[in-house]
This record gives C-alpha cells, structure tokens and sequence, in this order.
C-alpha cells in the first residue's frame, strides 16, 4: 500500500454509533500527524506531518500500530506496542480518548503526545482498520507546569509580589503581600494600587506607570508604603512590564523588599558616624581648650544634643557654708532664668548619687523613682520648674577621683535616654574631666604668674629708688680725697650698683611687657652711629676684648626706639663676653640691603646645643650644663627678642658646641609703625 494517504470516509450505524467508512481524502497537507493502519495493525498511510513528530519513516505494511522508533507511558516506563492506544482501538474496535503517551526519536528527544485512534468499518459493519491523529502537547503541557511551578513560587516566595494593570487595577496578590500589607488576596484583588500609596507619594505611580508603559524597568526604586494598619513601610521595589503572547505590555508586575531593618542599620550607622565625629571633635576642643567655661558650655551642649534631652545643666560641686548647694555652671537648651527662682539642688537622695560619685542615674520616669519627692520643702519639683520625667545624670570625677560636678539631662517624656546616651555622655564626662583638671591647672598657674609678675614689677621698682640713691652717694664718695684702696673699692661698688641697676632695669622691662606697657618711642637715627656707640661703651668696661666691626657702611638713617637697639646690642655683646671665657674676641658685621639691616654678633665661647637653640629667647630660660657661675636670669635674651620683633624684625641664632655662637638680627629700613603695646 503506497505510504500516500488517500482514504475515503463515510459514515454508517454501527454498534448504536456512527463509524467513520473510507472515501477518498487527502490528509498529507494537515498540520497534525495523521497515520492509518489495517485490521492487523499495520500502517498503511501517514501524512507528512506523522513522519516529522516520529522522526523517522516508517515502513508500510511492515511497522506495526505506531510509527515511532519507542514508545513509553507518561511515568517514563517503556510501553507494550501491542498496548498502544491504536492496538487497543484495532483490538477492542473503539475510540481511545485522552491517553497520553511519550514518544522517543531515534535521536533520543522525546515529545509528549495525546492519540485520538478511531475504528474504521465497511459497509458491513466489519472492522477495515483505524485511523489515528496524534496531537503534540509538549509545549502545552511545559507551560502549564511552568505556569503552575511560577504561580507556587510566587505564592510562597517571602518577597512581595503584586501584579497589576496598566491602569494600575491589582490583578495578583501573593501571601508575602498579606504580611506586609495586612490586606488578604481578596481585599486587595480589583482594588487600585492607590490602596497601599500614601497620598503625597501618588505622583510615584504615575511615574512608574509611564516607564512600564515604555517597555522599561523600574529597578531597585526606594519608596515608602503604607499598610492597613498604617505603618509606613520603607520599601525597594522592581518594577517589570507583563507582556502578552504578542508583544504588547498589558500590566507590571511589582517585586517589593520590607527594607526597614536596612533603613534602621543605616540610620544607626548615620549616628554612630555623626556622635564619632561629636566626640572626636569635642575631644580636640577640650584638649585645646584652657577656658573652663567654655569646656563646660561645649560639653553640656554637645551632650544635650546627642541625647536628645529637652534641656541639659553642668552643676559645679561647690558647696555652700552647711556643705549641701550646688553651683549651676552652665545649661543648654533653656535659659538659666528658668532656674534661677529655683534653690540650688541639695543633697537630696536623688541627686546625692551623683555628687558623690556613686555612679550614673538613668531612670525612665523619674516621678515613679523611689529616690524621688523625699526632701523637703517641695517633696518633688516646685511648681514652674522645667518638666523633667525621663531623667539621666552622669558625674564628672578628676583624674584624682574627686567629683568635679555633674551632667543632668532632662526630658518632659518618658523613656528617653538609653544606655547608648548613657555611655557617650560618660565616655565625653571623661574627656572632660581632664580638660577641666587641666582648666583649673591653668587658672591657677595663670593666677600664680601674674601674682608673680606683680611681685617682680612692685620689687624692681621699689628697688630702683634705693639703687639710685646708693649710686649718687658712692659718687660723691668718689669725689672726695681719698686713698687710692678707698677709691679702688669705691669704683667696684658703683660697678656692682650699675650691674644690679641694670638687672632691675630689665626685670621692669619685662613686667612692662607682660602688662602690655612697654613703650617703644621711635625716632630717625644713625644705625652705624648707634653700633659705634655700643662697641665704644662696652670696649671701655672689657678693655682686654677686641671688638672688631666688618662693615662698608659710613651712615645709614632708619627708624626706631635707638635706645632700645642699643639695649640690645649691648645684652648682644655682653653675652658674647660672658660666655667666651676662653677667648678675648667679639666680631660684629653690619651690612644692609635695599628694604633691611642686618647685624651679627659672632663669639668663640662655649656655643649652644641644637636643641636648645629655640629656647633661649624664653622669659628666665638658661641654658643647662653652662657654669652656673655666669651670673644672669635669662631674660636678657628675653627683652632682645621682644624688641625686635616690636621692630618688625628678626633675631635669631646659630651656634655649634665648644665653637662659639653667632646672633642675627635684622631691621626693617623704613619702619613707619611699631607694633602695637601689647594688651
């Protein structure tokens, strides 16, 4: 039998049914796999379509009751061909409906196959054959378990997924929804998206709706939902376009992720980082810081607001005359008029604690505190204080141990301070205490300086009169006849007097300086006459010292206090005397440029070490490990410096041990100004 279908169909009664019966029809163009077989079972025709889904050709009237190389049951276990759906129908004589079958190729895919074999009979109702038409379900079947895995997925996925239309109707609700949400399936389906949009974020929907619309992604968009209870729900949402089988966007489907906890780290890692930068800050101020008010201002203010307190107070640990009171120092976040109707805190149970050092008080409410409303006379606060229920003090101790004072936080509402509050206020408490240790330190060092400097001002000039006194008598005394060992001890005595008036001299000098009245009175003079002056004066006491000056400059005018350059370069040429007790030389340099003057005072002395080269210009400085034979305070240096940089100048040193010491100075040709006194 050709292998070209060519039946003929009819239709007879028979067994109380209609039988198809052969005419003649040509099936090979159908798009379905169409094969007939005899009453034996084997194939006598098949279609095109037949021989593509076997994927082989079979033989006619050699193949038996199915063309395919294998055949299998659905579970995947190989089937009797004589069990065939079509061997049945040949068999039995009936139509087989709904049984589905695998079928392997020779090439080992398979495709899974719904038969539909039908009888076929003559005019005699004897049985001629059958015909089968085999429909491919493959894909149908693959995408209705892809459909069914997609939907469990979905349904039990712990991620929100909401789909909807692009008029933003709610079309699928999975059960992640639910728990964020609080709406069930059924509330949400058929509602508007708006459901969970809060009102002033609407404008989103519209936004997200317009990219869908365009076929593109809203990807990881950071937004604020509200559930039905009325949480604010900060979510990330992804956003994809549902396209159907062609190709048109017909909804969105949305993927939303609950990202409070994340909101939550961030926001804590904010803190963290901000309170970091607080402390590091405050830290650097207070060990800068040497004003005790000030320290205390900015920690209270600080410690306020890290704590979110409503207002916060330093109480300084003064006592008053029965050793109960209190001083406030310093308080933020409410004027100091608010407590200024009030007593000062006593050592009442609830504030005893921390005055005395015991440890910190953090207390949700403190009405409800046992501590609290025991003393009299209010038993409580007073009426018109500042409403305080959440409650947090946290003493300030000094390195010794002594409690400094304490930090007191207020808030009107409960439960407000943490331990997290409690631990940044303490670890800032104790950077205090060392600021204020050191504040204190100050104030009394500061104290003890200017008592000091009263003391040398009040001496040096009470000690001036007699000074001046006993010069003018041992000159008279000089004056008159007199033995040659009487004048001898004379001259030595007005010596020392000058030497000790000069020293006088100087300490007025520097309490001058340090109360901002040393006068400078400037004047046009001669630097090169000046210079001469000074050589002359101190050649004239140290006649066995040669004092040499290398210079080309006959004359030059400049502007200054000439008596004060002199000083100077006299206490300059005096010292290079002094501490050259192995040499008898002193060499001096002036030279000058178009905008300054320069002088050098070089000596063959006993030099300075290199790390105390900066030193020496300090007020009472003296060089360590010089004789201390060599009288001076070490000031002379001291005034030196002050004067020239009063000048706008420069002095400075260079020196080598064991090899002498060269001093510089420099002066401004053309100074209009001095520098101002010093205030």
């Amino acid at each position: 039998m050709s292998d070209t279908p060519q039946l003929t169909l009819d239709a007879t009664m028979g067994k109380n049914h209609q039988i198809p019966v052969a005419k003649h029809f040509d099936f090979n163009h159908l798009p379905i796999a169409v094969y007939t077989c005899d009453n034996l079972g084997y194939i006598t025709s098949f279609n095109k379509a037949a021989e593509v889904l076997w994927g082989r050709k079979p033989e006619i009237g050699k193949d038996l009751w199915c063309g395919s190389w294998k055949i299998f049951h659905i579970n995947g276990e190989p089937m009797d061909l004589d069990t065939c759906p079509m061997a049945i129908t040949l068999r039995e004589g009936r139509a087989v409906e709904g049984k589905e079958i695998l079928i392997e190729r020779p090439d080992h895919t398979r495709v899974k196959v719904r038969p539909y074999p039908v009888p076929v009979f003559d005019e005699d109702g004897l049985l001629t054959g059958a015909i089968n038409t085999l429909v491919d379900i493959t894909n149908l079947t693959e995408g209705e378990e892809k459909r069914a895995i997609l939907a469990a997925i979905v349904d039990t996925s712990d991620d929100t997924i909401v789909s909807k239309t692009l008029q933003g109707i709610i079309t699928s609700w999975n059960k992640a929804a639910e728990k964020m949400f609080g709406y069930t399936e059924s509330e949400a389906l058929g509602k508007h998206i708006s459901l969970i949009i809060p009102h002033d974020r609407l404008d989103e929907e519209k936004h997200i709706i317009s990219e869908i619309s365009k076929g593109n992604i809203v990807d990881h968009f950071q937004t604020i939902r509200v559930a039905k209870d009325g949480r604010m729900i900060p979510i990330s949402v992804s956003v994809s376009p549902i396209i159907d089988n062609h190709g048109n966007i017909i909804g969105a489907s949305k993927i939303a992720r609950d990202v409070s906890e994340q909101h939550l780290a961030n926001e804590a890692a904010r803190r963290y980082t901000e309170r970091l930068e607080i402390i590091n800050a405050i830290t650097e101020t207070i060990s800068e810081e040497l004003d005790l008010n000030k320290i205390l201002q900015k920690v209270t203010d600080v410690t306020t607001r890290l704590t979110g307190a409503q207002f916060g107070a330093f109480f300084y640990n003064n006592v008053d005359a029965n050793g109960e009171s209190f001083m406030l120092y310093t308080l933020s976040g409410a004027p100091k008029e608010a407590f200024e109707k009030f007593d000062m805190p006593r050592n009442t149970e609830v504030f005893k604690t921390t005055f005395k050092g015991e440890g910190v008080v953090r207390v949700a409410d403190i009405t409800k505190d046992d501590r609290y409303g025991r003393s009299t006379p209010h038993h409580g606060m007073p009426y018109g204080h500042l409403p305080v229920v959440s409650y947090l003090a946290v003493p300030v101790a000094s390195r010794s141990g002594s409690v400094i004072g304490g930090l007191f936080f207020g808030h009107p509402e409960p439960d407000k301070f943490t331990a997290e509050h409690e631990d940044i206020v303490v670890s800032i408490a104790g950077q205090a205490a060392i600021g204020i240790d050191n504040a204190i330190l100050y104030e009394e060092v500061k104290t003890l300086n200017e008592k000091k400097d009263e003391f040398i001002g009040l001496a040096s000039h009470e000690l001036k009169t007699p000074l001046t006194s006993i010069s003018g008598y041992l000159q008279i005394i000089s004056r008159l006849n007199a033995n040659d060992n009487t004048q001898k001890f004379v001259d030595k005595t007005i010596q020392q007097v000058k030497k000790l008036t000069a020293l006088v001299s100087d300490l007025l000098d520097v309490s001058k300086i340090e109360a901002g009245k040393l006068q400078l009175d400037k004047e046009k003079f001669d630097i090169r006459a000046a210079v001469n002056n000074v050589i002359e004066l101190i050649h004239f006491s140290n006649i066995n010292y040669q004092i040499s000056l290398d210079t080309d400059i006959e004359s030059l005018i400049m502007n200054g206090d000439a008596d004060r350059i002199e000083q100077v370069l006299i206490n300059l040429l005096n010292n290079a005397i002094k501490y050259s007790p192995g040499s008898n030389k002193v060499e001096l340099s002036l030279s000058s440029t178009d905008s300054e003057v320069k002088i050098g005072v070089k000596d063959y002395g006993i030099g300075i070490a290199h790390d105390k080269l900066t030193k020496i210009f300090t007020r009472f400085y003296r060089v360590e490990g010089t004789n201390h034979t060599i009288s001076g305070l070490g000031i002379g240096l001291y005034l030196s410096d002050e004067i020239i940089t009063r000048h706008h100048g420069k002095l400075w040193v260079e020196s080598e041990l064991g090899k002498g010491s060269t001093f510089w100075l420099t002066l401004p040709l053309f100074n209009d100004t001095l520098l101002p006194e010093i205030n």
